[in-house]
């Protein structure tokens, strides 16, 4: 299979981790995407020009990191980050949609930080800044709900690579305000997946 990814992509770092978790990584070929730029042969491999994409061996394309980790959780059918059933899965579900949420406003924030100054927008930068500080507020206050301690799962890959994304957005300082939060994302840091996949800094 052929993982199509940027280096610095949060959510194609989401699936680089579930393949290592996954011990996938002598199944996955991970392989840098050239986006953004006009004509790329990337293009004709995934018309939408995003990443994650995977290639699989049959052909099978597949877009979206939540699609794609699910596939490669059940591709030996012994998932490890399968849903419960019932009122645990549905506070699952609703836990890493907004994890996913705050990773999708961070993600507009930093777009619009990497423009020249004189390109940015005010109203956006703004905007995204207020909204992100909500919801770190939020988890400052929830980050010892059972879901993000113990067994790795899907919510906590997704907030270990929301966190980490935050940290590269310009002049935008998260770790000293919420204490709890650095902390937590100290130790998911030092998970062997996690040091492997880590973003370089953004130019």
């Amino acid at each position: 299979m052929k993982l199509y990814i940027s280096p610095g992509s949060p959510y194609a770092r989401i699936v680089r981790i579930v393949v290592i978790e996954k011990k996938l990584s002598d199944k996955v070929e991970v392989i840098a995407a050239k986006t953004r730029t006009t004509d790329s042969p990337y293009y004709q491999i995934n018309p939408s020009g995003r990443v994650p994409h995977l290639v699989c061996d049959d052909g099978l394309a597949l877009e979206d990191s939540a699609l794609i980790c699910s596939y490669l959780d059940y591709l030996e059918g012994q998932p490890s980050f399968a849903l419960p059933a019932g009122g645990q899965g549905f506070e699952t579900k609703r836990l890493e949609a907004l994890v996913r949420s705050t990773l999708d406003g961070l993600a507009v924030l930093g777009r619009e930080k990497w423009r020249p100054v004189n390109e940015q927008s005010p109203k956006i930068v703004l905007h995204e800044t207020e909204r992100a500080k909500r919801l770190l507020n939020l988890w400052e206050q929830q980050i010892n709900h059972p879901l993000f301690q113990g067994q790795l799962n899907m919510v906590q890959i997704v907030f270990g690579c929301t966190l980490g994304f935050a940290d590269l957005i310009p002049d935008f300082s998260w770790r000293s305000i919420y204490p709890k939060l650095n902390s937590w994302f100290e130790a998911i840091s030092s998970r062997p997946s996690f040091l492997d996949t880590k973003p370089p800094t953004h130019k």
